[in-house]
């Protein structure tokens, strides 16, 4: 493990692919490191161009999945077709940016719809605010758009 971490620092001083590039970009935001943002580079965010967040959700197993038939339309919760292990670390993840980026947009909407409710309202919650900040980070990766409130820092391997 010792070993691939100091390779993965090494890659990361010394950028010559656009997936570790996307990985310090990662790195910049507060709360990012990098066992979360190696991950999220090299498995979701470099090998596929996304067109809009439903994909992005797709893949990762977090898109709500309806049930239809006839008139009537039921929510069945999430699909959890996707890579359960990115699936995971986007959910450790968002509870780690209600810690280190309180101030944020994301950070706010989760306190102020999920927050004062019980602990299961708030692991529902915890979950859409993972996919949120899925496509907030795809967005921030783009086009360089960093999620609203959220606080940089400078990246040191």
């Amino acid at each position: 493990m010792k070993a691939i971490e100091q390779e993965q620092r090494q890659a990361i001083r010394n950028p010559d692919h656009p997936s570790v590039t996307m990985v310090r970009d990662l790195m910049r935001l507060k709360s990012i490191h990098i066992h979360t943002a190696w991950p999220l580079a090299m498995e979701l965010f470099s090998w596929r161009q996304f067109q809009n967040g439903r994909e992005i959700g797709a893949l990762v197993g977090l898109e709500p999945v309806t049930h239809q038939s006839g008139e009537t339309s039921r929510e069945k919760g999430l699909s959890k077709c996707g890579n359960a292990r990115l699936r995971s670390l986007a959910v450790e993840f968002a509870w780690q940016w209600l810690i280190h980026q309180p101030d944020s947009e994301l950070s706010l909407w989760y306190e102020e719809r999920f927050g004062k409710g019980s602990s299961r309202v708030r692991k529902i919650g915890i979950v859409a605010l993972a996919r949120k900040l899925l496509i907030a980070l795809w967005r921030y990766l783009e086009t360089g758009e960093i999620p609203k409130g959220a606080v940089l820092k400078a990246v040191s391997v």
